[in-house]
């Protein structure tokens, strides 16, 4: 099998185990991967990994080599600021500023980090460190 990976601006993103089997399954899937931009393979690994329940996670796996075989170069329907953050900035001018002069993978950064919270209440507290840290100009949680 092709090695598979997808690398980010600056980094390397690690493509979970179940995915990387899942492209791999067919060489033609391994080509359009390694075809999409940095950003996009960022885009489908989040999207997998914002699944909340394991089965919804192996549907999103299974669902990204169909949708790639049929032309999509980015997952449908994902939202890539999440909604608590999203009414966040619009509640602070400040941090909206700032957040307009992140790099699509710098908010992918802060999207990730709180999409990354296991509980409601850690993600309300990240989103509230999240403002903290573009009001006093950071691009990075």
């Amino acid at each position: 099998m092709a090695k598979i990976a997808a690398k980010g601006i600056g980094k390397e993103i690690v493509v979970p185990a179940d995915l990387r089997k899942e492209l791999g399954k067919k060489a033609a899937i391994v080509a359009i991967w390694k075809s999409l931009t940095p950003l996009a393979r960022r885009d489908w690994i989040s999207w997998i990994e914002s699944a909340k329940q394991p089965e919804t996670r192996k549907r999103r796996i299974l669902q990204t080599s169909s949708k790639l075989a049929s032309g999509k170069r980015r997952p449908c329907c994902y939202a890539v600021v999440p909604m608590n953050l999203y009414k966040a900035l619009g509640e602070l001018p400040k941090a909206k500023a700032q957040w307009q002069t992140l790099s699509a993978d710098e908010k992918r950064d802060f999207a990730d980090w709180i999409d990354g919270a296991k509980t409601s209440g850690e993600r309300a507290v990240r989103v509230a460190k999240a403002m903290n840290l573009l009001v006093a100009g950071k691009r990075h949680p």
